[in-house]
């Protein structure tokens, strides 16, 4: 496909909903529902449009989409953005960190809301959750958006596999992490940039966090790779040009986008969050795309 270039489980749920934390990077308010094993932590702009669910990468919150959602909606589209197992104001000890679980909860947030198939993005590892919940439940889920997606176990060189484990061995494995996330917007950084990871930061202090996250980067992908040549549902895979998880980016993309028959989209210049650095250059094609898949 050719690439585009630019310079389930038993549910308790109860409509708990305040403004805390990570939910302050939103005005709107952070709902809960409660599954087998914790709460998912949610916000959702509401209205009768097509659902659109927006999943972060691991280590992130759901403010991720803080920039993009408002061009969504003021689309026409209901947008709900999801904090993940472990992160933001979702529990954070489970005992399955995987994108499997997190594709679960993903169908369950979706039946829950009772607004028809929706739409899933899901970034880096959350990219594996939206192929996972299109797989377990099709009629559910319309198509998936991914975004700098991490969907196979890549290959990590051994400088790289030492400083990881010397980032997570010290009291300054919190700071490592932040550091780490913010060098992932290589061109320009949000306006908010400080605040957002001064925010992730002190999410990443509460207990049971930081241990989630050493579990799920420790996670082989193996089963969502295995999922892929399976998939069938309508996707676009975006990335990043200087996305510094993949040695070629483009090629990932290429390669992704074949095994999905999928088209893909480049954004020069970009990192490992295309849709937060550089919004304005994602949503067009992503606008298209959902057209698409709802027409």
């Amino acid at each position: 496909m050719p690439i585009k270039s630019i310079s389930c489980v038993s549910v308790t749920s109860h409509d708990r909903s305040h403004r805390t934390k990570a939910g302050e990077l939103f005005t709107s308010e952070t709902r809960f529902l409660t599954v087998d094993g914790g709460h998912i932590a949610y916000d959702d702009t509401g209205g009768d449009g097509p659902l659109i669910l927006a999943i972060p990468g691991m280590g992130d919150l759901r403010s991720e989409y803080r920039l993009l959602r408002p061009i969504l909606q003021n689309s026409g589209y209901r947008v709900v953005t999801m904090d993940v197992r472990g992160f933001g104001e979702t529990s954070a000890q489970w005992p399955d960190y995987s994108a499997h679980a997190v594709g679960r909860d993903a169908l369950t947030l979706i039946e829950h809301l009772q607004a028809g198939s929706a739409v899933i993005l899901g970034n880096s590892f959350a990219a594996g959750a939206a192929l996972w919940a299109a797989h377990d439940a099709p009629m559910h889920v319309s198509g998936v958006v991914l975004l700098g997606p991490i969907v196979r176990d890549l290959h990590v060189s051994w400088f790289a596999m030492l400083a990881l484990r010397l980032g997570f061995a010290g009291p300054w494995r919190i700071w490592f992490w932040a550091t780490y996330w913010n060098s992932l917007f290589p061109t320009r950084k949000p306006v908010d940039q400080g605040r957002v990871k001064a925010t992730i930061t002190k999410n990443l202090r509460e207990p049971g966090r930081i241990a989630a996250l050493r579990t799920m980067i420790g996670l082989s992908k193996a089963d969502t790779a295995a999922l892929i040549p399976r998939s069938r549902v309508p996707a676009l895979v975006v990335m990043g040009s200087r996305d510094p998880d993949f040695p070629d980016a483009e090629a990932e993309a290429q390669w992704l986008a074949t095994q999905l028959h999928a088209d893909s989209l480049m954004i020069d210049g970009a990192g490992h969050y295309p849709h937060t650095e550089m919004p304005e250059q994602v949503a067009p094609e992503l606008l298209s795309f959902i057209a698409r898949v709802h027409d």
